[in-house]
């Protein structure tokens, strides 16, 4: 069986939803909560920086990442090059804040579809139930049968190389947790009074999940979805890696690592360097998730 069900299984008992009091997102209270989490506020800042070097890449970066200058290969540090050249004699920091803007932004995109996707099939699953129900979940015990990176893997490489396959890959199977997830959930507030009462006076089903159902649902999906951000990094750099996903010339961290594999005796600092920012965009996402988790839960104390 894939580690998703088990992954997600962990996550709900991680987070203590108070059924009989609904809790809509609170942004107003959430940002004061995680600036008092040390951890959590560090895993802000460490995701907050690595978006603005995405953000800013084109006005930091101080060569064009792609250019080559094959008198400068594998050139030491120095004011020209502050993290030295690659075998090509292309800038490395340059190649690596560039880099960002495919990880963090491919990890963003992947995420966003992953989310809509099993939101949707686990909101559909437990609002309507019955064979609805039984059908979707079959499909998610399908995809639990395999392990979800290896499906991901198979799936883009029959799409071919390239980011959009990539996505895909990770959409087709990352969702099913999330689907567990939102399907406990509104299996729970689907009989609750207040839907009850949007179903008398007239409401819509699509209404009902939308207006009434999601913001309810909401804090714990995000609260997965940060968790899970570091294990998106992971399998994209490592589907990368694997030349899966961006293509050269253009930098990514994944695939940095697996161009610097030749050299790594020789010029280790090739694959230290993108492995030491994907190592640190896990953590900044683990720690922000651990702190999002203990700023929406219901039953936390203030300022504890």
């Amino acid at each position: 069986m894939g580690y998703a069900e088990p992954r997600a299984a962990g996550v709900a008992r991680l987070i203590r939803l108070d059924l009989d009091a609904p809790q809509a997102l609170e942004l107003r209270t959430l940002l004061p909560r995680l600036m008092r989490d040390r951890l959590a506020f560090t895993g802000l800042a460490l995701v907050t920086f690595f978006v603005i070097v995405a953000l800013m890449a084109p006005v930091i970066a101080p060569h064009d990442p792609t250019a080559t200058d094959a008198a400068q290969r594998l050139a030491g540090p120095s004011l020209q090059h502050p993290l030295g050249t690659d075998n090509l004699g292309r800038d490395y920091l340059g190649r690596l804040l560039y880099g960002s803007r495919w990880s963090v932004g491919t990890v963003a995109l992947a995420t966003a579809l992953i989310m809509i996707v099993g939101v949707a099939v686990g909101a559909v699953a437990g609002y309507y139930g019955g064979a609805v129900d039984s059908v979707l979940m079959r499909v998610v015990d399908v995809l639990l049968a395999f392990p979800s990176l290896l499906l991901a893997l198979a799936i883009a490489g029959t799409l071919g190389p390239g980011v959009v396959s990539v996505m895909i890959g990770l959409a087709s199977v990352w969702w099913v947790s999330y689907a567990r997830l939102v399907r406990g959930m509104v299996l729970a507030l689907r009989e609750r009074q207040f839907i009850e009462a949007a179903r008398c006076l007239g409401a819509r089903d699509g209404h009902i999940v939308l207006r009434h159902l999601l913001p309810n649902i909401l804090p714990p999906v995000v609260i997965l979805a940060t968790l899970e951000m570091g294990e998106v990094s992971l399998a994209i750099a490592g589907l990368n890696f694997l030349g899966l996903g961006v293509q050269p010339p253009d930098p990514e961290w994944g695939a940095m690592l697996n161009d610097g594999r030749s050299f790594l005796f020789t010029a280790p600092e090739l694959m230290i360097y993108p492995g030491v920012a994907i190592s640190l965009l896990v953590v900044g996402f683990n720690l922000l998730g651990d702190g999002l988790r203990d700023a929406l839960d219901p039953r936390a104390t203030p300022g504890a």
